[in-house]
């Protein structure tokens, strides 16, 4: 008995790929045969060292000194474990280590040289060692079985049959084995290695994340070595049998680490659960061999759990027991693997305290077989002691008397029981083999088979019998196996590998010659069948051999066994017979015989009889087995016999076969396809024409009902058609005034463009998100989008974004061409570009090639194309160096005096924005006057000659009109939003819809220019008035740019140039400055002198036309936002700027109305401004239905929240106010719906709300206030909170939350062809039932004014714009180009959209804020000549000169005519009349005009007319006074004023049908004659067509429009004001709030609620200083709205002119300047 503690060594690997990787550092130091390992995560810790047999390092390359080699690691471990089993004992060799760490490549390695690992090369020894020995007297044996253990169960790795797990069982003699494993006899180092080979292919890898070849199993090779001693002196054999374990660990782990998921998971669970034992093992043998428990007896606690794993149980006797064992850790060097790694060296280091108790285990079978002996005379005596003594004596159980003493008697002979006298010897290994109980009578034991049943039943009543039994068999089974001699068992190896190779020939895998590899191997000599596939890549993988004779092909459940086995619908159990026959010694002929029934082809033609084949020859068995018949001795021959054959130019694989199988049986195929072809055809043609007939049928029907309705409708609606048709017939004739309109309407809508332009925005917008969508998938610093552009003075058209029919439409086209670009944003440089939409295509595709592209180029590639700002990335366009900040325009008026002027004009930019101020000097200077010295900073050119030619400029002047004239308009903006094809009303004046298309009126006002008094003032006296500019002399004046102010610093480098207006090409350009955005300003001081020879054309431009001065900078920073960021113009329309207070919902779904077709409304008819209050009404004690409390704390009008108690029954009343017109009549409510229950102001209106509940009407009607001539209609309905279902209604509100509910309401009304819809977001708090509110909720209620009552207040307001238009004909060409469908393709899907996070292009929004760029442009132009103007005037008066006049105040239809006239003209006429000369006729007429006023205007029993003609007439006698006292103002300019707004609003007063006619024509349309008109005759001339034939016709149905006002947070102005109103009898005193385009109007400035709304875009202010002489009321104006005329009084002069500028800017500035030019002239005199 020797004792020896288990060899420990640990071996470090190098860094593999993964840990590389990582950068991964070396945490593992060997010295000598100690191991440290380093904390990576706590450097400064003490490093833990510990002590092994060996320390292998391995970590570096073979060059290395330290270097630890496979063969020495082998020399220390592998030669002494061979020694040891040399000398008879057990020896056991076992790697542990995490996955990865090197266990397997130490174990078994790699088959390049040097890299063995110690099983081959221990294997290798073995055998060379026994090869070396000369000792006659010795004979060796070996033996090898190799398992896995995977998962708990265990696998044979040698034998192809053993498929499923093997049972692991336990002897009490031989201990824990594995029941049939295989163990195969090798003589040779090449057997064992190809056992080991196939042995590792069928082994589990898997790939995990520490490991890709990974072993998911134990292997354990196990070699049985037996060394016989014969001595011949004694004649006795002697026997060592020493078991040689060799066993390769699955990696230890951590799921973690690992990554392992599913299949993974689970073996890394039964792997750690083995290791896991194997720990708890090597632990308890450890404790148990330790000092301390080493001397103690055994106890029963010490307990060594060797069953819990199959690995511990099969390595029991290697773990402490009759062994030499020795363990190698295999250990990671990353930091990363420092805790599977320190676990490893602490296993390790456990393991070394184990000793185990290895013996020689020599002559084991004389021991062996006398146990055996007893252990089977013991369970023959229980048998017979259990009364089946019989059963054991029937069966001649080996370890009879007789048996005994044979095996005795071989054994003494030195051998085991010699098969060879038995014929079925190999059958005996064969069962043996497969489990059965090997019996010497196999024929006694079939003899008794009949007495199975009656052993059954005795089995049954003999308890343990059946465990005995099986013991019994146990021992046969080992007794076989140890008798069998070493001849069989060499003949049971070479059975088990025959039946290998015949299971894989059946399969279709050949083996080569040798045996030795599997694969396909073409055969040299053999005939063969090799499989053709439809992939390639599995094409002739699979052979079949022809052998001499017949080889059958069929099914595998044939009644007799088939060679060749084939499966599939088609195939029979006997598809076919290949016969082979030999012809005296040459090649055979291989015959196929097909069989009955069976499909076979051969070369695509099906075979019946037998048929010889041919090397080559294609095969097709049943429809999906196709194969090649390949004959090895035929090809050759063919080779020898025609040596210089082609080859065929088709390869003969699978598609080859199947191409020739259709070509030979297609024939009939084709004509049989034919024929049901035609058939079918036929049938379609039968079907078609019948459908057809049906059809035509039916569309004739349908057409004559639809004329039938059609009729029907006619005559219903349109009775008096034809009359009108032939009314229309006649020639009418026209007034020059209705001329006038015709001339207009016709210019208007014939260059009409928003429309196409709309049509262009909603056709490209696919192309637009596509741009951006590839912009951000490919990271592109570039935004796109949509972009307005006018050809206009500020932002004139670049010539390549002109399409090519712009040079000849600017000949003939009246306003200003409008085009839709694509503004590109390059974020990366700054720079913006335009690009047109033919541009935009071009570029995206190749964009899209691009985004194709990209995932082919890595990340490097790309980033180089974003550096390429030009050539071949689409997204990026050159940019220039400066870009433009803006321009400016200096008029040359004062050139004509001449007098010296400094201008100080507006830079401004593209967008209407500006962006600085100029300083620029022009004086006229003499032609031989020397330049002065400026000094140093002052930088002078010389004198520049420039020509006017004056065709060129006429030519000039006639083509940019549309360019040089953007008129400046004060119409509202609801008059900006006109669809195309539908009108403005006979009533509306020209400039009031040329704003649409940005009216061009330089060319009206070169007419009055030419006109004008001081046209003829400047013909006649200019030679003399006008010395300096003879025509023909020369003239010469001097323009200095001085400095440039307020540029912002984004511009680096500065410089400014300036041209004429038409000669683009000859620019004087200053020299850059350094610009920092602080300090003084940029100081230029660039003189230029400019010498022209005087002509006609020059004076007209000095007169009308500017220099324009662009001015350019360096742009540095990047301004532009991110994508997905839609930045909207600043700007806007004032309602749309404004911020959202609380959205607009649309309205409730009706429940009980049906769906309606709303019709295509036509020309508007009439508008009027509705104020409706709301009000929830809570049941109180005593029965009443009282308003509940509102909160108005938000302070913003049309808002509250209604304070509200749980549970209690409520009602909604609704009240509708409104001016009377008989155009409006409410017939009856059809139904009041509210729905949209949320706690959000925001509503998703796309959602199906299912608590839509429509409320019950109680009660409807009008109702008649005291002192108030307003239409009121109003009506009740019962609301049912609980009804919603709701929890935010049926629950108390929690603090700082709020509800919100939308009610919408149907009503109907008279010739109204639907119902309007009226609709309310409300917003509510719920208290509980009994709860009182909170004061400061209610307590502005209670220190209100005296007279407003609390419930009054308790109402929330609404403000709606109410439309009634005209049905439009269908037929009318407007109506035909609405009917146009033009797809919007914002909303269609394109790839990557997702990403643009709700970015959508630009649409309709667009044309409206274009359009108020261009009215601010407009502005500015007007601006800088008015500016030019003033300061001409002023210079003119310092220098004692006649100078103009101060503009008239004109309308603003007429501003931009009277200020370029004035402004080019600044001539004051000769005798011009004094402004105290006023004729008295004149101050008559303004008495009886204001007498008038006073009498009519405030009184009920005059119609409305007096009320607007006398106001009206008060204006132009205000207006022919200054037309008297300034005569170069045209008279044409005598318009009325209007305000220029852009909302809608409420108005007031209530009069009839007929004052209604009589008022559209007296108010907003003045007389040009500066004398007033009769009224008759102002309706008779002023209207085309006459109302009172309108009024004759049948009333025609309307379409109602109701739109909720969104009111404006801005307040203009507030306080109080004085009324003077019909029903008092003195002023009475209200609170007014101006936002605009509104007034709202309360009781005092407590109330919270609107009392009454002034409409200021459609009322007319009014206000004349005579008229407050004749009222003596001072601080008075006027506001006449269409139903209404109110006289106002401020509290000051100061405060009326403040009211004055927040109801009408324009008129206000009129008053200020009139009266500054008085006070001037009274100071002059």
């Amino acid at each position: 008995m020797a004792g020896a503690s288990v060899k420990v060594a640990v071996r470090v690997r190098p860094f593999n790929s993964r840990e590389m990787s990582r950068d991964s550092k070396c945490i593992i130091q060997m010295s000598g045969s100690t191991t440290t390992i380093i904390n990576p995560k706590q450097p400064k810790e003490t490093p833990k060292s510990f002590s092994f047999d060996y320390s292998y390092w391995s970590h570096t390359s073979p060059e290395d000194i330290n270097y630890a080699s496979q063969k020495q690691v082998y020399r220390d471990i592998g030669e002494e474990m061979l020694q040891h089993a040399f000398e008879g004992y057990n020896v056991c060799i076992f790697a542990y280590g995490q996955t990865g760490a090197g266990k397997s490549y130490t174990m078994m390695g790699k088959q390049e040289k040097d890299q063995q690992g110690i099983i081959p090369q221990l294997c290798e020894d073995l055998f060379s060692r026994i090869n070396d020995t000369t000792n006659d007297n010795m004979s060796y044996s070996v033996e090898v079985s190799y398992m896995e253990i995977y998962c708990e169960r265990v696998r044979d790795l040698l034998n192809p049959k053993n498929k499923g797990n093997l049972r692991v069982r336990e002897h009490p003699l031989l201990g824990p084995y594995v029941e049939d494993l295989s163990k195969l006899a090798v003589t040779s180092y090449n057997d064992i290695q190809d056992l080991m080979d196939s042995g590792n292919k069928a082994r589990t890898v898997a790939a995990t994340n520490m490991n890709e070849t990974s072993s998911r199993s134990h292997a354990v090779f196990n070699i049985i070595f037996t060394q016989k001693r014969h001595d011949a002196e004694t004649d006795i054999t002697t026997e060592k049998v020493s078991k040689i374990s060799l066993v390769d660990l699955a990696g230890s782990e951590r799921a973690d680490s690992t990554g392992a998921k599913g299949t993974r998971l689970k073996e890394g669970a039964n792997i750690n659960k083995s290791l896991t034992t194997l720990g708890k093992v090597i632990s308890a043998l450890a404790e148990m061999d330790s000092g301390p428990n080493k001397n103690k007896k055994k106890k029963k606690t010490d307990f060594i759990p060797y069953r819990d794993s199959v690995l511990t149980w099969l390595l029991r006797e290697n773990l402490g027991g009759n062994s030499r064992t020795a363990m190698v850790a295999a250990l990671s060097p990353a930091d990363i693997n420092y805790d599977e790694t320190l676990s490893t060296l602490r296993y390790a280091d456990r393991a070394k305290q184990i000793r185990c108790n290895a013996v020689i285990n020599e002559d084991p079978n004389n021991k062996l077989i006398r146990e055996l002996k007893d252990e089977v005379t013991r369970l023959r005596d229980l048998l017979h002691a259990q009364g089946l003594g019989d059963i054991a004596d029937a069966n001649t159980v080996p370890g009879g008397p007789k048996y005994v003493s044979d095996l005795e008697n071989n054994n003494r002979d030195g051998g085991g029981v010699d098969f060879s006298q038995a014929p079925d010897n190999l059958s005996t290994v064969t069962n043996a083999l497969v489990g059965m109980s090997p019996s010497s009578s196999l024929s006694a034991l079939s003899s008794r088979a009949a007495s199975v049943s009656s052993l059954h039943e005795r089995l049954l009543f003999a308890p343990g019998s059946e465990e005995a039994i099986e013991r019994l068999k146990e021992t046969e089974k080992i007794i076989a196996e140890l008798n069998e001699t070493w001849e069989e068992k060499l003949r049971r190896t070479e059975a088990i590998r025959m039946e290998r190779e015949a299971l894989l020939a059946e399969m279709g895998v050949a083996m080569r010659e040798d045996g030795g590899t599997l694969g396909v191997f073409s055969p040299k000599k053999t005939p063969h069948l090799v499989n053709l596939n439809e992939d390639p890549l599995m094409s002739e993988c699979l052979l079949y051999y022809i052998k001499d004779g017949l080889t059958r092909v069929g099914r595998e459940d044939a009644e007799r066994r088939q060679d060749i086995v084939l499966s599939g619908h088609f195939i029979k159990e006997k598809h076919c017979v290949f016969r082979s026959d030999s012809r005296g010694g040459s090649e055979a002929v291989v015959t196929l015989e097909p069989c009955e029934g069976a499909d076979t082809y051969v070369n695509g033609k099906k075979v019946t009889e037998p048929s010889i084949l041919r090397s080559g020859n294609r095969i097709i068995m049943g429809k999906s087995h196709v194969f090649r018949f390949n004959h090895p001795e035929q090809a050759r021959q063919e080779r020898e016999r025609t040596p210089c054959a082609e080859t065929p130019s088709e390869p003969v694989d699978w598609a080859f076969a199947q191409r020739e199988l259709l070509e030979k049986q297609g024939i009939d195929m084709k004509q049989e396809m034919e024929q049901r072809l035609q058939e079918l055809e036929d049938q379609y043609r039968r079907e078609r024409e019948e459908a057809t007939y049906l059809l035509e049928q039916q569309r004739l029907d349908y057409e004559s009902k639809l004329e039938a309705l059609q009729k029907q409708m006619d005559s219903r609606y349109f009775p008096e058609t034809n009359e009108e048709e032939d009314e229309a017939e006649d020639e009418v004739q026209w007034t020059e005034r209705e001329c006038e309109l015709a001339l207009w309407a016709f210019r208007k809508w014939k260059w009409y463009q928003f429309t196409s332009l709309r049509d262009q925005l909603w056709g490209n917008a696919i192309f637009l998100k596509e741009a951006n969508a590839i912009s951000v998938e490919l990271k592109k610093k570039v935004q796109f989008q949509f972009v307005l552009l006018t050809d206009t003075l500020y932002s004139p058209l670049p010539p390549d974004l002109l399409p090519p029919e712009a040079a000849q439409d600017r000949e003939t086209r009246p306003f200003p061409r409008t085009i839709v670009a694509v503004e590109v944003q390059d974020q990366k440089n700054g720079a913006t570009h335009y690009w047109t939409l033919e541009k935009l295509r071009q570029r995206l595709d190749l964009m899209r090639e691009m985004y194709d592209r990209a995932a082919e180029l890595p990340s490097s590639v790309i980033e180089d194309c974003d550096n390429v700002v030009t050539g071949g990335d689409p997204f990026y366009d050159r940019f220039p160096w400066f870009r433009l900040v803006g321009r400016a325009f200096v008029y040359l008026s004062n050139l004509l005096y001449p007098v010296p002027l400094v201008h100080r004009v507006a830079v401004v930019s593209e967008k209407g924005e500006v962006k600085g101020f100029l300083r620029v000097a022009v004086q006229a200077i003499s032609a031989d006057e020397e330049a002065p010295d400026y000094g140093s900073g002052v930088r002078q050119s010389g004198t520049a000659k420039i020509s006017f030619d004056d065709q060129h400029f006429e030519k000039f002047q006639s083509e940019s009109c549309p360019v040089a004239g953007l008129s400046r308009s004060g119409t509202s903006q609801e008059e900006l939003r006109i669809v195309e094809g539908q009108g403005q009303g006979a009533d509306a004046g020209p400039t009031a819809d040329e704003v649409n298309n940005n009216t061009c009126s330089a060319s009206p006002a070169e007419g009055l220019l030419l006109d004008s008094p001081e046209k003829t003032a400047l013909d006649g006296p200019l030679d003399t008035a006008l010395a300096h500019l003879h025509l023909g002399s020369a003239f010469t004046f001097r323009v200095t740019v001085l400095q440039a102010s307020s540029i912002s610093a984004e511009y680096a480098d500065i410089f400014c140039q300036f041209n004429f207006i038409h000669r683009h090409d000859e620019a004087f350009s200053t020299e850059p400055l350094k610009n920092t955005g602080r300090g003084p300003p940029l100081g230029f001081y660039h003189v230029q002198n400019i010498a022209v020879e005087v002509t006609r054309s020059f004076v007209e431009y000095i007169k009308s036309q500017p220099i324009v001065f662009e001015v350019f900078g360096h742009y540095q920073q990047h301004p532009f936002p991110p994508l997905c960021k839609d930045v909207l113009s600043p700007l806007r329309p004032s309602r749309r700027h404004f911020p959202r207070v609380m959205p607009l919902s649309k309205p409730v779904p009706a429940t009980k109305l049906s769906t309606l077709t709303r019709p295509c409304p036509g020309p508007c008819h009439c508008k009027y401004d509705l104020l409706v209050y709301f009000e929830i009404c809570e049941l109180e004690a005593n029965g009443d239905y009282i308003p509940a409390v509102v909160d108005h704390r938000g302070g913003m009008p049309c808002m509250g929240t209604f304070l509200l108690h749980q549970g209690i029954q409520r009602r909604i009343t609704v009240t509708l106010l409104h001016e009377t017109g008989s155009h409006i009549r409410w017939k009856e409510v059809r139904e009041l719906v509210v729905g949209r229950i949320r706690n959000t102001p925001e509503t998703d209106e796309s959602l199906i709300d299912p608590n839509i509940l429509s409320l019950n009407i109680l009660s409807s009607g009008y109702i008649r206030p005291a002192q108030d001539d307003r239409t009121f209609y109003q009506f009740e309905a019962a609301w049912d909170s609980s009804m919603h279902n709701s929890l935010l209604l049926n629950r108390v509100t929690p603090y700082r939350e709020k509800i919100y509910m939308t009610l919408s309401v149907y009503i109907e009304m008279e010739n109204c062809t639907q119902p309007a819809v009226i609709t309310k977001d409300f917003c509510m708090v719920f208290y509980s039932r009994d709860a009182k509110l909170p004061a400061s909720r209610s307590i502005r209620n209670l220190f209100g004014s005296g007279s407003l009552r609390a419930s009054e207040s308790n109402r929330v307001t609404g403000v709606y714009e109410l439309s009634l238009c005209h049905v439009a004909d269908v037929g009318s060409p407007g109506m035909q180009r609405r009917r146009r469908r033009v797809l919007d393709t914002s909303v269609a899907y394109v790839r990557g959209e997702e990403n643009l996070a709700g970015w959508r292009p630009r649409s309709d929004s667009l044309i409206l804020d274009h359009q108020w760029e261009l009215e601010k442009l407009s502005l500015l132009q007007e601006v800088e000549k008015t500016r030019h103007y003033l300061l001409l005037r002023e210079k003119l008066e310092t220098t004692q000169r006649p100078g103009p006049e101060a503009p008239s105040p004109a309308s603003s239809e007429d501003s931009e005519s009277h200020s370029s006239s004035s402004a080019s003209s600044p001539l004051s006429a000769e005798g011009r009349a004094s402004p105290l000369e006023v004729p008295s006729e004149r101050q008559r007429e303004l008495a009886v005009k204001c007498l008038r006023l006073l009498t009519h205007t405030f009184n009920r029993e005059y119609t409305h007319s007096h009320v607007c003609v006398s106001a009206s007439e008060s204006k132009l006698s205000e207006m022919s006074v200054t037309l008297l006292q300034d005569p170069s103002v045209s008279p044409l300019g005598a318009a009325t004023l209007t305000p220029s707004s852009t909302c809608p609003s409420l108005v007031e007063g209530r009069y009839g049908a007929a004052d209604l006619r009589t008022l559209q024509p007296s108010s907003r349309l003045a007389s040009p004659e500066p004398e007033p008109m009769p009224e008759a005759d102002s309706k008779k001339a002023t209207s085309p067509a006459p109302v009172t034939e309108a009024d004759k016709e049948p009333q025609r149905l309307l379409v109602p429009d109701i739109q909720e006002i969104r009111v404006s947070p801005i307040v203009s102005k507030k306080g109080y004001l004085h009324f003077l109103e019909p029903h008092t009898a003195g002023w009475a005193r209200r609170f007014v709030v101006v936002r605009r385009p509104y007034a709202y109007l309360y009781n005092s400035d407590k109330d919270a609620v609107e009392r009454f709304v002034l409409n200021l875009s459609t009322a007319q202010v009014e206000y004349s200083e005579d008229q407050q002489a004749m009222l003596k009321t001072p601080n008075t104006f006027a506001v006449c709205t269409e139903h209404r005329g109110i006289l106002l009084q401020a509290a000051s002069d100061k405060d009326m002119h403040d009211w004055l500028y927040a109801f009408n800017p324009l008129l206000a500035g009129t008053i200020r300047s009139k009266l500054s030019r008085r006070r001037s002239a009274q100071m002059r005199v």
